[in-house]
């Protein structure tokens, strides 16, 4: 199959597949004699794998490591046990710095509970505020990448 044909089964834009084809997590493909991609139903699959791990808020690190556990069927899992312990220490700590950051909303809400002049809209002033001290929203300890993963 072309890499069209690809996209569309693995409901993945082009240039995502591309993508990882650069980033080693995807195969090439091999080349027609008229120099197009030839995509086999593996790549469907891997591409699938790919695409339901960067759902679950993977990193491409963290995938490349279940890649190359999955390559390796013999081997044991424990590394990939690993990762995924590692990877729920970092869905908590998300989940703790967005419990913060609603509380943070919040407190900016409750700053202004009706409408008035925006000169004195008591959110607008605490932003002001927080902006003039360099209060960051929320600071990420882990060095694990903060918010969603579904850039590619």
């Amino acid at each position: 199959m072309k890499i069209g044909e690809l996209a569309k089964a693995a409901h993945t834009q082009v240039e995502t597949i591309r993508y990882y084809e650069r980033e080693g997590l995807l195969p090439g493909a091999t080349r027609t004699a008229a120099n197009y991609r030839d995509y086999a139903p593996a790549h469907v699959e891997r591409l699938s794998f790919i695409r339901h791990c960067r759902g679950l808020d993977m990193t491409l690190d963290e995938i490349r490591v279940l890649l190359r556990c999955k390559d390796s069927p013999s081997e044991n899992c424990g590394e990939v046990n690993d990762l995924i312990d590692a990877h729920i220490g970092h869905v908590a700590e998300r989940i703790a710095e967005l419990k913060k950051l609603e509380r943070q909303l919040k407190a900016l809400r409750a700053a202004c509970r009706e409408a008035r002049e925006s000169s004195h809209c008591g959110i607008l002033s605490g932003l002001a505020a927080a902006a003039r001290e360099g209060a960051g929203a929320l600071p990420t300890k882990s060095g694990h990448v903060q918010g969603s993963h579904h850039i590619h």
